[in-house]
């Protein structure tokens, strides 16, 4: 529960003042407390008067939850998976409807998902929290449901209208797609993902098979497959959810989605591929309560960190975050906004699409389609009296052109380029036309980067590697002295894959006067390379050493990245 949503329901039931209010969100955030126990603790209300309050507020009753056991068949009427999704344990049901205590009342998106879920009207009551997610795992378990028990249930089910490859109508697709069992699979699917830690959710029709794959730290896993009729309905619910036309499937789509999962708001990006057997679905999962933005906590060494934070805030340049797409670019980024916004600053980004809602932050989605790219946000940005611009991504030689303005009238210009390393940056940016002359005058810094796989520390253990492993690495035993390697066996914590989460590896290429000199002479990258590495810069290879002596990765993934 959202503690402004709580305070402000409390000045509305005339509990609180406005000021008082106040008062309790600053206790909440200065002691690390929850609302409910900052309003307790300054003696405003009781744990009993605080839910009374907020069942007041909904116009709903408040209920004590007994120790009597809830009957088998009220807990089936909401599956396992569903009610761990959406964290609602049913209470009592009559005819149509279903008496549902939720952990969070004030979250109006689950109890629509139920009503559309189960076809049954829910009547939300409102109880202690604690109790609500005790019998939720007393009586659910913490493990999702199998997919085998709601395929089970797919098959059996008379609810789902079969569509069999005949008729194909928007109606009928429509029709399959709001059928309970469906929106139920769907879900779970989704729950899942989330649980698993999962980045990007595929579903991809073939011939014969009907896939869908997580991926998780990087690599792609596959879930057990349903029959491949369901791809057309699965689909098709995946499209409803994201507001796209569910008819046209000769035409890429993309949508949104935004999901309360587990009381954690999850957005997802939703893009549809037509191929030769039917629609490919990609779902970026952007879950907030998993991305750390703070710049201390990203995992940047200690010379890279400080030299970013003077870089941003120097009144003017550019600074550029290079590597391929998913190395983190963007997270990095967000992270070195959210240092310098502060009242006095004027934050302006232009994103395609925008991932994460930053507050205080003026964020422009670029529209292709409208004739919104990049470069024309970025000339009218110049007219919003702006400190600081971020740009997601530098792709033509208008907007790089527009950067380089706009960094030599006083702004601060961050972006990203796709490049392996930092010297490509300045190669890629003269390819696009950029004047030598202005990228030398103009950028302060390029930081390459990668994200690496890190050792399961469940089962991390140590291992002697191979010569030619070594010699892959340039190292020789001599080199290696006592170091220790390591790597990940492989257990339940980490799918038996020996990884779990992962780590940035960097390379900082500060632009000094003897690069300046050398980009004026439009040099190679081998020679930029060569003189940042002369001049101290660490390279990704260098770097992802450093993180196998400290037993962060493998060798393997070090030699995959750099």
């Amino acid at each position: 529960m959202n503690a402004k949503q709580i305070a402000d329901l409390f000045v509305e039931q005339r509990v609180l003042q406005p000021s008082q209010a106040d008062d309790v969100l600053h206790e909440a955030n200065l002691n690390g407390k929850n609302i409910e126990q900052a309003l307790i603790d300054s003696g405003f209300v009781d744990e009993r008067g605080f839910y009374q309050v907020i069942a007041e507020a909904l116009g709903t009753d408040f209920v004590e939850l007994s120790e009597n056991e809830i009957a088998p068949e009220i807990l089936r009427l909401i599956p396992g998976g569903l009610a761990r999704l959406h964290r609602a344990l049913p209470l009592a049901a009559s005819d149509n409807s279903l008496r549902v205590a939720l952990v969070d009342p004030l979250d109006l998106r689950a109890a629509e998902d139920l009503r559309f879920a189960l076809g049954k009207d829910v009547h939300v009551v409102v109880a202690p929290t604690e109790q609500v997610e005790d019998r939720i795992k007393r009586y659910y378990g913490t493990d999702s449901s199998s997919m085998e028990d709601i395929l089970k249930q797919l098959g059996e089910t008379r609810e789902l209208l079969a569509l069999r490859g005949k008729d194909e109508s928007a109606l009928a697709a429509e029709a399959e797609a709001n059928a309970t069992p469906i929106i139920r699979f769907v879900d779970l699917i989704l729950f899942q993902a989330i649980q698993d830690r999962a980045s990007d959710i595929h579903f991809e029709p073939f011939e014969d098979e009907f896939k869908i794959r997580y991926r998780v730290d990087g690599a792609l896993y596959e879930m057990a497959p349903p029959p491949r009729h369901l791809a057309l309905p699965v689909i098709s619910r995946v499209k409803v959810m994201a507001n796209m036309n569910i008819a046209e499937r000769r035409l890429p789509q993309d949508g949104r989605i935004q999901k309360n999962i587990e009381g954690r708001t999850v957005d997802l990006r939703v893009s549809t591929l037509p191929t030769q057997f039917g629609e490919s679905v990609v779902l970026r999962v952007l879950d907030r309560s998993t991305v750390n933005l703070d710049l201390a906590s990203i995992g940047l060494p200690d010379y890279i960190h400080d030299y970013i934070i003077e870089v941003i805030h120097r009144p003017n340049g550019i600074f550029i975050v290079t590597g391929p797409t998913g190395s983190g670019k963007t997270t990095t980024l967000y992270s070195c906004l959210r240092k310098i916004n502060t009242i006095d600053s004027k934050l302006l980004t232009a994103e395609e699409p925008v991932e994460y809602d930053l507050e205080g932050i003026v964020q422009v989605p670029v529209n292709e389609a409208i004739g919104l790219t990049f470069a024309r946000a970025l000339r009218a940005f110049l007219r919003q009296d702006p400190d600081r611009i971020m740009v997601g991504e530098t792709r033509d030689l208008e907007t790089a052109q527009i950067s380089v303005q706009a960094s030599l009238t006083g702004h601060l210009v961050f972006t990203t380029l796709h490049t392996n390393d930092a010297p490509g940056a300045i190669t890629r940016l003269i390819d696009m036309g950029v004047e030598p002359l202005l990228i030398s005058s103009t950028l302060e810094a390029v930081l390459g980067q990668r994200l690496l796989r890190s050792i399961c520390p469940q089962c991390c253990t140590t291992y002697q590697p191979s010569e030619t492993l070594l010699a892959q690495l340039g190292l020789t035993r001599r080199d290696i002295g006592e170091k220790n390697f390591y790597c990940g066996k492989g257990c339940e914590a980490c799918n038996q894959t020996g990884y779990k989460g992962r780590k940035g590896i960097y390379e900082l290429m500060k632009i000094t006067d003897p690069l300046r000199e050398l980009i004026n002479e439009r040099a190679p990258t081998v020679t930029l390379k060569e003189k940042a590495v002369e001049l101290g810069m660490v390279t990704l290879r260098q770097d992802g050493l450093r993180s196998i002596f400290a037993g962060d990765t493998t060798i393997d993934e070090v030699l995959k990245y750099t």
